[in-house]
Formats: C-alpha cells, sequence, structure tokens
C-alpha cells in the first residue's frame, strides 16, 4: 500500500486537454502550432485527442512557442501517466478479489508471513508483494502452469488447496534466501550424517538449532515452516539458488516422525534430482513413487534399519529397558524402535509413551 502521507490524485487529464485550451486562447490553430514547433501536424493532433504523450524533447519546443516552462507539460503528463497506470492497477486488483478469498489469509497473517488487514483490496496487495507477483495471473501461470520449471518443477492445479500450499512453499524460499550458507558440499554432508544422527538419538532442546548448524556446514538450508491447516504437509526438499532446501513442519510433533521425515528429505538430497520438489503427504501431479521409496529406504538406513529391527526383534518378550539399551547401541532414540514397532503392531500402541517427545523449535531460525 502507498505511504499515508503521499497524494495520489483521484483524477488527472491529459496535458492535450491544456495545450488544445492555450492554442484556443491565442487563436492559433494544431497547423500552425506544428509548423512552430516543427513537428508533424499528425504528432500534434494526436496529443490534442489525448492519443499521444508529450515527451521531453516536446516539451521544450512546447516551451518556446507557448512561454509556458517545459517542466509544466512534463509534470502534467506524468500525473496524467500514473493516474492511468493505477486505473489498470485498480483493474487488476478487483479481478484479483476472488482469488485472494481462497487464501486462508487470516492465518498466514498471525503467523506474521503477512501484513494482517480485514480490507479485500488490502489483501489482494499484500499478497501481490508476498508472492513477489504483479497478478493473480501470474500466480497461475508459476503454480499452475509451471512457466519456471528451472526454478519450480511443480504444478499444484490438481492438489487440494493450492492457495493454501503455495503460501507455505513461498514462506520457505523466503526464509531459506535470508539464510547465509557455503557452496552445497555433497561428501561433507554425508560425513555429517553420523553427527545428525547422534543429535536424533539424544534429541536435546535445541535440536533444530544444532540441526540446522551441522546442514548448514555442508550447504544445505533446513528451515521450519509451520503447517497451514489447510495445506497439512509435513516437508519439503527443492534447491533454491543452487543449495539444497529442507523445509519442515513438524506436523505431528512428535520425534519419531520428525526424524524419518528429515532423513527422507536427506535421501532426496543425496539421491535425486536438482530440478525436482518432492513434497510429503501431499497429491501432486510429479508425485514419483519409486523416488518416495527410495527416501523412504534412506530413512529407514538412517534411523532404524531393518537389520536392527530384526536384532531386535529376536527377543519375544521386550522391555521398554531393553528397547532403550538397543537405542544406545544402535545411536538412535528409543521413540523410533517404539514408533516403527507400532506401525507393524508388533508392541501395542500404549507402550513407551514417555518415549514421545513434543518438538520445540522455538530456537530455530525461523
Amino acid at each position: 500500500m502507498m505511504p499515508q502521507n503521499e497524494f495520489i490524485l483521484d483524477i488527472a487529464f491529459h496535458p492535450g486537454e491544456t495545450l488544445a485550451e492555450k492554442l484556443e486562447e491565442i487563436n492559433m490553430g494544431p497547423k500552425e502550432f506544428a509548423i512552430r514547433t516543427g513537428k508533424p501536424e499528425k504528432t500534434i493532433n494526436a496529443v490534442l485527442k489525448g492519443e499521444s504523450a508529450i515527451t521531453s524533447d516536446m516539451a521544450i519546443l512546447f516551451e518556446d512557442v507557448l512561454q509556458i516552462p517545459a517542466r509544466f507539460w512534463l509534470k502534467q503528463q506524468y500525473e496524467y501517466d500514473e493516474y492511468i497506470a493505477r486505473q489498470k492497477r485498480q483493474s487488476v486488483i478487483d479481478l484479483a478479489k476472488d482469488w485472494a478469498a481462497q487464501f486462508p489469509y487470516a492465518e498466514i497473517a498471525k503467523l506474521g508471513w503477512i501484513i494482517p488487514t480485514r480490507k479485500v483490496e488490502e489483501k489482494v496487495v499484500h499478497l501481490f508483494k508476498y508472492f513477489g507477483l504483479s497478478s493473480s495471473e501470474a500466480w497461475e501461470e508459476y503454480f499452475y502452469k509451471q512457466q519456471l520449471k528451472v526454478a519450480f518443477r511443480i504444478s499444484l492445479h490438481n492438489t487440494k488447496n493450492p492457495h493454501a500450499l503455495s503460501a507455505w512453499i513461498r514462506q520457505g524460499e523466503l526464509q531459506a534466501n535470508s539464510m547465509e550458507a557455503p557452496a552445497f558440499d555433497k561428501q561433507l554432508l554425508l560425513e555429517q550424517l553420523p553427527k545428525i544422527k547422534k543429535v536424533m538419538a539424544i534429541h536435546p532442546q535445541d535440536f533444530f538449532v544444532q540441526l540446522q548448524q551441522l546442514c548448514l556446514r555442508a550447504g544445505v538450508k533446513v528451515i521450519y515452516t509451520p503447517c497451514v491447516k489447510q495445506a497439512p504437509i509435513s516437508g519439503s526438499t527443492r534447491w533454491i539458488n543452487n543449495y539444497p532446501v529442507i523445509q519442515l513442519t513438524g506436523r505431528y510433533n512428535q520425534n519419531d516422525r520428525f526424524w524419518f521425515t528429515f532423513f527422507h528429505e536427506i535421501g532426496h538430497v543425496l539421491l535425486h534430482g536438482k530440478k525436482e520438489i518432492f513434497l510429503e503427504d501431499i497429491e501432486y501431479s510429479d508425485y514419483d513413487k519409486q523416488k518416495e521409496q527410495e527416501a523412504d529406504d534412506f530413512a529407514v538406513k538412517y534411523t532404524f534399519s531393518e537389520e536392527q529391527e530384526n536384532e531386535v526383534l529376536k527377543n519375544e518378550d521386550l522391555t521398554e529397558r531393553e528397547i532403550v539399551e538397543f537405542a544406545k547401541k544402535f545411536n538412535t532414540h528409543p521413540a523410533i524402535i517404539i514408533g516403527r514397532l507400532q506401525k507393524k503392531e508388533i508392541i501395542h500402541y500404549s507402550q513407551g509413551r514417555p518415549f514421545f517427545l513434543k518438538l520445540n523449535f522455538n530456537n530455530s531460525n525461523e
């Protein structure tokens, strides 16, 4: 929106009208004025009809003939051009009101992603600025028709809530761009994984800060973006400006699910292409089952492998104490072992509840 102290004209007239009045006043016709200024009569008539603009060169010539400063003509032309541009812009805003109504505006404003307002026109303007786009059509070109495939190779057209999902994706992009990182180093990332596993096994209060720092050393940007209710997503992986970006929500607010999702996303970074984007828990047109399975297998390997699971299952009557010992041996967290066994219905969901920890992102770099 414009600053409150900036004056905006409600109406402006083409300087050709003023020129016509002046010529009438001095009883000079367009043909004579054209000869005196050295401009084609066709050009002068176009200015008088408001079909052509007064240029800086013309304004100087008008000054010589009419004794009216060039800056007068240029100021009138500028005010008229700005007025017409704002009229056109208002038309774009009016056409985008229904588009803006499809966003969970109040929710994303509460999250601090966008300026709060109840006025529909202001919502449209703020959304344009938030997405860095000039119209609702531009939003559709970008998020539906994949016009920028190199940067964003996916269409949200068939997702359930594309508007909410696009807002979440955009927030991740803004967060990633605000982070400084060295160039991506795949080998260094692989070397960081055992250290990350240690953080997973302990899951300290500042687990996310530690995770971010370890990944950042290898040029991987890990960010936390709260989940939008209309777009229930666990995470995403994509490349932004040659950096792999892992965007996580902590959707289930449980440490075992968080760590599996994280290693799943790391799997995408290490195994798959830079031009792809992966969205977890969302159905989208470019969904690749094979690549998702590969990322799942990677996550299993680094959280609680099948070999380790088989070793645990050799014990028929597992106690929590034994699970804790296995977790120490495998450098993982007891909740990850318990969660896996619960999912496979090997142990009851009532077991091991104290090991499932809530997530705290208060120290994260949002």
